[in-house]
């Protein structure tokens, strides 16, 4: 019998002799099954070879990234630092060089120790501590064959735990079975953890991402404070654990960042930071704070810490601008990532005055769809401006201006003090508010006009009328704040830690600290205990699939029990 021509198209290419035997038919939907077979072959392959290469690159730039921090750690140090500063960069240099080499070894690739300096020697636990035994056994002793395993010895490796104030060891003791039958073994594998064939345990790595970026301690005084307790651990060592530290959590943070793009109300801020140049150089940086508003699904705030203050950084976070790689952070925004729209709280910054243009700053597109951002003003900053100038001058007209302001932030507290819902909000607001705008409104142009152009006094009024259908905005809609406080109390920590912290050149220590900080701080925001939710994520994270990475959120975190917990 003969074969159709569809059981050729799903065989393999049969012989000559098969050929002979087929007819023009046959032959015609053989010739297009290898058409399509080679086609799909060749996407496949192409697909493949983009793969390899994008890879190869990445592994070349973090080769060539390890070379220079290494070059780094051990080239003499510039005279303009002083020794504590010189401690800092060393601090932020071994950091960045344990995140590429984390990054390395998550591609496959080992990294040969540097040559130039040997590395401390890992000292033995100290046998003052005390022990905890956590056994892995199987959970079937029985062998293939049907008989029993006996257990015949036992590894032990131990690993430094700390519970807040001690230090305890863990000794992970994994049985070996045998069958006396078959000589077959059995042994239970170590728990995967961030830092292969380390010694710290989750919770220690935890305790120290929390000392150095919620407790502002830098490295070289945990070290000193832990020294004190009887473990010497150098502070080569600390950055090397926090640079993979960061290297493991960057996704959890890129993750973050997406979910806080869902929301329609922002805020967004800005304040300045001092960046190390690899000469030695100080140099002023921005971090960039952005968070969710106090009415949306989540409360989470993302951080990113810029070379400049210039506009295009709020544009990239917003994607209002097109996605572009970015080195130190491992990651870029996916290119056809949707543009933000909503309402922005903002100050009077003019670096955010692009987004709030008529279609934005893409304006020019084709479509004409490109979404809309809302200015929202910042009364605080309003007010500051004629507390400033009643302080400076004991202006009566800033007394008055304080007044009418006082009585707007009145009826806010009482909203809160009810907890009223957005839609009561917003009567309450529009029914009291809205008429002392009005008349706060009439009472500032009537005394603008009297009022000497570039004077102190001048300028407090023109800051306020001037943003005046901003500032108004927040009265027809409950959802909208009345200032910008919220995030300002969320850019208060990195004031506390920027004298304890130094940015090296390559901004990825800074952007290894925004990652961090941004999931303590929105684990904080939503009543999470940074400790506890740090140790559950670093212990899972090993294991932990990308498919499922939002689970890791402090947005959605639930803890997950494990050893000493």
């Amino acid at each position: 019998m003969k074969s159709s021509p569809t059981a050729f198209a799903a065989t393999a290419l049969p012989d000559v002799g098969a050929l002979e035997n087929l007819d023009q038919n046959q032959l015609r939907a053989l010739a297009q099954s290898l058409i399509e077979r080679i086609a799909k072959d060749t996407k496949q392959i192409s697909q493949r070879d983009t793969e390899l290469q994008l890879r190869q690159a990445k592994i070349d730039a973090l080769t060539v990234e390890i070379r220079l921090l290494r070059h780094l750690r051990f080239a003499a140090k510039t005279e303009a630092m002083d020794a504590v500063q010189v401690k800092l960069f060393e601090e932020a240099n071994a950091e960045d060089l344990g995140a590429a080499q984390h990054q390395l070894a998550q591609l496959g690739i080992k990294t040969t120790p540097a040559a130039h300096k040997s590395r401390p020697v890992r000292q033995p636990l100290p046998a003052s501590l005390p022990r905890v035994d956590i056994a892995h056994e199987p959970d079937n002793t029985t062998c293939g064959c049907g008989k029993p395993l006996s257990r015949i010895s036992q590894d032990v490796s131990e690993r430094l735990d700390y519970v807040p104030g001690v230090f305890r060891v863990e000794r992970h003791i994994r049985g070996v079975w045998a069958c006396k039958c078959c000589a077959h073994l059995r042994q239970e594998a170590m728990p995967a953890q961030i830092i292969d064939a380390g010694i710290p345990t989750a919770r220690l790595l935890a305790q120290v991402l929390i000392a150095k970026y919620d407790d502002h301690l830098p490295l070289y005084r945990q070290g000193e404070i832990y020294e004190r307790a009887g473990v010497q651990i150098s502070s080569s060592t600390l950055a090397d654990w926090v640079g993979a530290c960061g290297a493991a959590l960057a996704p959890i943070a890129h993750a973050l960042k997406a979910q806080l793009l869902q929301a329609q109300v922002l805020h967004a801020d800005e304040s300045p930071i001092t960046i190390l140049a690899r000469k030695g150089e100080k140099t002023r940086g921005y971090i960039w704070a952005y968070a969710t508003g106090a009415h949306e699904a989540i409360d989470a705030v993302v951080y990113q810490i810029k070379e400049g203050r210039s506009g295009v950084h709020a544009r990239d976070f917003l994607q209002h601008a097109p996605p572009r790689p970015d080195v130190d952070q491992g990651h870029s925004d996916p290119p056809r990532a949707k543009r933000w729209s909503g309402h922005l709280v903002v100050d009077d910054y003019g670096g955010y005055k692009a987004l709030f243009a008529p279609g934005g700053v893409n304006s020019d597109d084709v479509h004409g769809d490109a979404p809309s951002i809302i200015e929202v003003g910042c009364w605080a900053h309003v007010r500051r401006k004629f507390f400033e100038l009643h302080v400076a001058a004991k202006s009566t007209l800033a007394e008055v201006a304080l007044a009418h302001i006082g009585a707007l932030y009145a009826v806010e507290r009482a909203i809160h003090d009810e907890a009223l819902d957005i839609k009561l909000a917003t009567a309450r607001r529009q029914q009291e508010s809205k008429p002392r705008l009005l008349a706060l409104h009439a009472w500032l142009l009537a005394q603008r006009e009297q009022i000497t152009d570039g004077t102190g006094t001048a300028k407090a009024f023109d800051y306020c009328l001037k943003r005046w259908p901003a500032l108004v905005r927040y009265a027809d809609d409950g959802r909208l704040p009345m200032d910008n406080n919220r995030i300002e109390n969320q850019i208060r920590p990195w004031a506390l830690g920027r004298k304890n912290w130094l940015f090296s050149g390559s901004l990825a220590a800074g952007a290894r600290a925004a990652d961090i900080m941004s999931l303590i701080q929105t684990a904080k925001m939503n009543r999470i205990e940074p400790l506890a939710y740090l140790t559950d994520v670093l212990t899972r994270l090993p294991t932990h699939p990308n498919s499922r990475i939002e689970e890791l959120l402090p947005t959605r975190w639930q803890p997950q029990g494990g050893p000493g917990q």
